[in-house]
């Protein structure tokens, strides 16, 4: 199934650079945007996230030429275009500069230095169904939620779903990610479901967005040919 062909658009773009608060780094501003596109094109499911990068400058001292370095960065970071140069210098030089401080509830701001999870926009179909009452999804019952991929139709939306809140946690991922029962299974469904509920198979490729958003994460897109 040609998923990323005819289904699925990403969109990265770039935004803002600034430092961080406490430590010797750059924080880059980015959104990741995901559109599930219908079989003529059309939006089904849109989600945007708003996204930060830290760069972490450990050699950066008094003796650093930050000319070098803010080209290091610009090489290294695809996120910052070359055009930014002048302003990554003049960022590199203020954190050269800048004298220590013990920010006490700087760490508690940049909690948002974390991917958030995301929340779809407005020609999202899958709100939470009225049919179904709100649970919440714990790692513990992965493999329930696994059984119920091999069930009916409701079943296979409802397995998904908590499969669904779990990926929203990036701490989850390292666990889904190794569990290739898991992997399979909703690769499956996927591939030979995907017709018969929009919830399912938005749900499915959510899941698999969720991956897409951490670059340790793509080897397992690329294995489930998602």
């Amino acid at each position: 199934m040609d998923t990323d062909a005819r289904y699925l658009k990403r969109k990265v773009k770039a935004g803002s650079l600034d430092v961080h608060p406490t430590e010797k780094a750059l924080v880059v501003n980015y959104e990741l945007e995901a559109t599930i596109l219908g079989e003529l094109g059309d939006p089904m499911l849109g989600d945007r996230k708003e996204c930060q990068k830290i760069i972490r400058l450990k050699s950066l001292n008094n003796q650093t030429d930050i000319s070098t370095l803010a080209n290091e960065v610009i090489t290294k970071c695809k996120l910052i275009h070359p055009s930014k140069l002048p302003e990554v210098e003049q960022l590199l030089y203020y954190l050269q500069n800048r004298k220590e401080k013990t920010l006490q509830k700087s760490d508690e701001n940049f909690d948002s230095l974390r991917p958030k999870s995301a929340s779809m926009h407005r020609y999202s179909p899958i709100e939470t169904s009225g049919n179904v009452a709100e649970e919440t999804a714990n790692i513990n019952d992965l493999e329930d939620y696994i059984e119920l991929l091999y069930e009916d139709v409701s079943g296979k939306v409802r397995g998904s779903s908590l499969i669904l809140q779990l990926s929203r946690n990036p701490d989850n991922l390292e666990e889904l990610s190794q569990n290739e029962t898991l992997l399979g299974a909703l690769s499956r469904v996927l591939r030979e479901e995907w017709r018969s509920s929009i919830d399912l198979t938005t749900n499915i490729i959510y899941i698999f967005f969720c991956f897409s958003t951490f670059t340790q994460f793509h080897p397992v897109i690329m294995t489930f040919k998602i």
